[in-house]
């Protein structure tokens, strides 16, 4: 079975090129809040992200189809030393939009990713009550549904083509709401000053939430993850992103480029740039 995979260069609070209820699924991870480390600033205030949120989340409820999953991985974030929750947050602006919250899970970044900080060592250097303040392994993979599923809807080939490997799903412990996950290296070649989260994460959850030949979209499409792992597993995608410049990255790491076999050589790929946007 083809795959079909389209790019959309532009802003994701509008997605006038995806028809009402065409998505199957929306794995997605939302720029850090005015992370100092990769976004430094880029809003003008924190309500103005939470704005951007919230005309993401009218837009993914309108082109989700009913029944269907939204999975945001998003983290609170330190800015210049006020701690902002973002996850409370948008937990609330997800459930305005129509959403239920279905689940909650937490991701482990392995303990080797952090040493104390200039943060959590702030207490070496002043051992006294009130000078903690700790390092963060963990993430938010929030999960909600719009509406309920209709699981007579899916025909038995589908099912049976999209069935998930039980000995995977115990082995690495998917059952559970912690998710012990090796985080993207620091400029890995595809992923530099990208906030990539490792492709793990969309693996476990387009297995877990699509069926093969649905769609998946990324509204917030980094250097393509979710795409990437969208082919591998027969599902076409969508991606949107705001910098152009990512264009060649994407495309070589969906598996457009140079690279020959990797994939069925009948998917195809579509770039779309909007002109307004420009």
């Amino acid at each position: 079975m083809s795959t079909n995979h389209k790019l959309i260069i532009g802003s994701s609070v509008n997605m006038p090129e995806i028809p009402d209820e065409s998505v199957h699924l929306v794995v997605t991870s939302p720029p850090y809040f005015n992370a100092p480390f990769d976004y430094k600033g880029l809003y003008s205030s924190y309500q103005n992200y939470l704005e951007m949120l919230k005309q993401v989340a009218r837009e993914a409820y309108r082109v989700l189809a009913n029944g269907r999953i939204f999975v945001l991985n998003i983290d609170d974030m330190l800015v210049d030393g006020e701690k902002f929750p973002i996850v409370a947050d948008a937990t609330r602006i997800f459930l305005d939009a129509g959403f239920r919250y279905r689940d909650r899970i937490i991701w482990k970044k392995p303990e080797g990713y952090l040493r104390i900080s200039r943060r959590s060592g702030v207490l070496l250097q002043n051992p006294y009550p009130m000078y903690f303040y700790p390092d963060n392994l963990l993430e938010s993979i929030i999960i909600f549904q719009k509406g309920r599923f209709d699981y007579k809807s899916i025909p038995q080939d589908v099912r049976e083509a999209s069935k998930i490997n039980i000995k995977e799903f115990q082995e690495n412990k998917w059952y559970m709401t912690l998710w012990e996950m090796v985080n993207v290296l620091p400029n890995s070649a595809l992923e530099k000053d990208i906030a990539a989260f490792p492709e793990e994460l969309p693996y476990r959850c387009i297995q877990l939430f699509s069926y093969v030949g649905e769609t998946v979209l990324d509204p917030f499409c980094g250097s393509g993850t979710t795409m990437k792992v969208a082919r591998q597993l027969g599902r076409n995608s969508i991606g949107i992103e705001i910098n152009e410049a990512l264009i060649p990255i994407i495309t070589t790491k969906v598996g457009f480029g140079n690279q020959h076999g990797l994939f069925n050589g009948e998917d195809t790929f579509e770039c779309l740039i909007r002109q307004e946007e420009k």
